[in-house]
């Protein structure tokens, strides 16, 4: 026996070597590719990277021939980019990642500090995200432990209305209001813990309110399954039950987790910018603006690194989370087919946006008027005036033409491309590790180097970013559906891949992935506007929802309407979004009439009974039977 047991091990082992050493070629290839991009910058943009160096040097600077010969001559321009490429891996490869085309200081130390920095921020934002996802879904968890799902109605608008409120804009709020006004906590610099507070609140509510969401679409699953009554019938605690089935879906949200992590890292250009925080998004938001490409390579670098660490670790963590069940292909199904929502909500909040944008379209969203600058809400402007006496009731109106169209069209095809891509989960995960680690800001520079300045420049930029958290959403709820039961005995009865697919995976993959994509519809939608302060998009005065936030965010002390209408119109297309998802399911099959007058194949959370199949019952049914 120990001849063919230790060949075995030897097997297995070789196989996980073979696989894993795939995987690491693909992402060290991607990573390159990354890097090379980056490296290539200057050039593809068509831009001349001596004169950038020299403005970020000194404004004042003239910049005169013989100045820009001067900095080509120090920076070594004049041989090319793939020599200064080539130099700087060889560096890296030594420890040594060169010094600061802008300020001659060294880079790696910077970046690792930078890095500190950004790592103790993302992980204050952590805590409160774990914090908030907790609160988003504790009334399902409360039911579900007392077997009461059926009293849950659907909801999470608050959730949802958090999960679409930008960034930037909480920063700015919190900053201001407890701060400044109420100051009771420091809302500038980086000193120690108490500066921590706001900036990770800013980050952790609305990524906490999306995660919130995903777990509180997994829990009734969770808690259909037989072991919860089981456990219910042995006397274990409620909370012990709530604890559980928490867990058990926790790897459903775990690489959407990873990808947090890294954007709460890398992507956090904006609080870091509002608090005046020196971490490693900032520095590659300057660095980039700069073209100080030795600085941005290096940080660029830094954050792949953090997150193929992400990645794998919520890879990892899978298994353990779940046993030995995904093993043996013994699951039970998380999909959970209800009836629809009710369409009451969904349609309150399409009218309201409706009438916004109809009352706004009469209006002229360019009209001046200085004498009635900042004016508060009235009968003629009724959502108030900018710092230009111009109407935000119609800026609001006339921007959603254009902002609602494009954010719908690059919502969809990042769904369709999420999905596609987290079929082939060996291939998508590298590529959204290594795409997510890239700054927003950056993904945008390298998409108009590339595609070029244009109308569609923002979107192409948004969409080849927004597809990552679908993707591993789709990753990470296929893994689990395959180690199904039903799927397993589907498949021992003879199925074939192209059936499995269509009638078992896809019908219980698409519909909470389909949610999730709404639910960052809001997001989507902002990002696209807020490029358009990158020279990519949209310039003023387009009435481009992101450009209003950020042009009135000035003034929110002075005039807080001028913030406040365009959040909340905003927040508004985040609650029609969610609350919209009740139709998003896939049809349930008809069932023949005696199977409906016996009941057979009523699910054990329509009916209350246990979750065990009765004797007579089917031994092979299908979840969304």
């Amino acid at each position: 026996m120990t001849g063919p047991v230790k060949c075995g091990t030897a097997a297995a082992l070789r196989a996980i070597v073979r696989g894993g050493g795939r995987a690491l070629v693909w992402r060290g290839a991607l990573a390159a590719a990354l890097v090379c991009g980056i490296g290539l910058l200057p050039w593809l943009s068509r831009t001349d990277p001596a004169l950038t160096v020299l403005k970020a040097r000194s404004a004042e600077s003239d910049p005169t021939p013989e100045a820009l010969r001067t900095v080509r001559e120090q920076l070594g321009l004049e041989e090319g980019p793939l020599p200064l490429l080539g130099r700087w891996l060889g560096g890296v490869l030594r420890g040594d990642a060169g010094r600061s085309w802008v300020s001659g200081g060294e880079v790696l130390p910077s970046v690792v500090q930078a890095l500190g920095v950004s790592l103790s921020l993302m992980a204050g934002a952590l805590v409160v995200a774990a914090g908030t996802a907790g609160a988003v879904c504790a009334r399902t968890l409360w039911l579900g432990s007392r077997r009461r799902l059926g009293e849950r109605k659907p909801g999470g608008t608050s959730a949802s209305v958090l999960a679409a409120l930008p960034e930037f804009l909480l920063a700015s709020v919190l900053a201001s209001v407890v701060g400044v006004q109420l100051g009771w906590l420091p809302a500038l610099g980086w000193y120690g813990p108490q500066w921590m507070v706001l900036p990770s609140l800013a980050l952790g509510l609305p990524a906490g309110a999306v995660l919130g969401r995903m777990l509180d679409d997994l829990l009734p699953g969770a808690f259909a399954e037989p072991w919860t009554l089981a456990a219910t019938a042995r006397g274990i605690p409620r909370r012990s039950v709530a604890r559980q089935a928490l867990l058990r879906c926790v790897p459903g949200v775990l690489p959407n987790l990873g990808l947090f992590v890294v954007g709460l890292t890398g992507g956090a250009v904006a609080v870091e910018q509002i608090y005046d925080i020196p971490g490693l998004g900032r520095l590659a938001l300057l660095a980039s603006l700069a073209q100080d490409l030795p600085v941005l390579q290096t940080g660029t670098l830094a954050l792949v690194l953090v997150a193929t660490i992400a990645g794998a670790a919520a890879r990892l963590a899978t298994r353990p989370l779940i046993g030995p069940a995904l093993r043996d292909g013994v699951l039970h199904s998380l999909h959970r087919p209800a009836p629809p929502a009710p369409r009451t909500l969904p349609l309150l909040y399409g009218a309201l946006l409706a009438a916004v944008i109809g009352l706004g379209l009469s209006r002229d969203p360019l009209a001046l008027d200085t004498g009635s600058r900042l004016r508060a809400p009235s009968p003629t402007h009724l959502f108030g005036t900018d710092a230009l006496g111009r109407d935000v009731l119609a800026r609001i109106a006339h921007g959603a033409l254009t902002t609602l169209g494009v954010a719908v069209a690059v919502s969809a095809a990042a769904l369709v491309v999420g999905v596609l891509l987290g079929l082939l989960p060996r291939l998508s995960a590298p590529l959204a590790d290594t795409v997510n680690a890239v700054p927003p800001v950056l993904a945008a520079l390298l998409v108009t180097a590339i595609a070029g300045s244009g109308p569609w420049t923002p979107a192409l930029a948004v969409a080849a970013v927004a597809w990552s958290p679908l993707a591993a959403h789709t990753s990470a709820l296929l893994r689990q559906e395959r180690a199904t039961t039903h799927l397993t005995a589907t498949r021992a009865l003879g199925a074939g891949g192209w059936y499995l697919l269509r009638r078992g995976l896809l019908p219980a993959v698409l519909p909470p992935v389909a949610r999730h994509g709404l639910l960052r519809l809001p997001g989507v939608a902002l990002a696209l506007a807020a490029l358009g302060f990158l020279g990519l998009g949209s310039q003023p005065p387009s009435p481009e929802w992101g450009l209003l936030l950020a042009e009135n965010q000035p003034y929110a002390e002075r005039a807080p309407w001028a913030v406040l209408a365009p959040a909340a119109v905003l927040a508004l297309l985040g609650a029609l979004a969610v609350t919209a998802t009740g139709g998003v399911r896939v049809p349930r099959l008809r069932r023949p009439a005696g199977a409906r007058r016996s009941g057979l194949h009523q699910r054990p959370a329509e009916t209350g009974q246990s979750a065990a199949a009765p004797p007579c019952a089917p031994v092979l049914t299908h979840p969304a039977d």
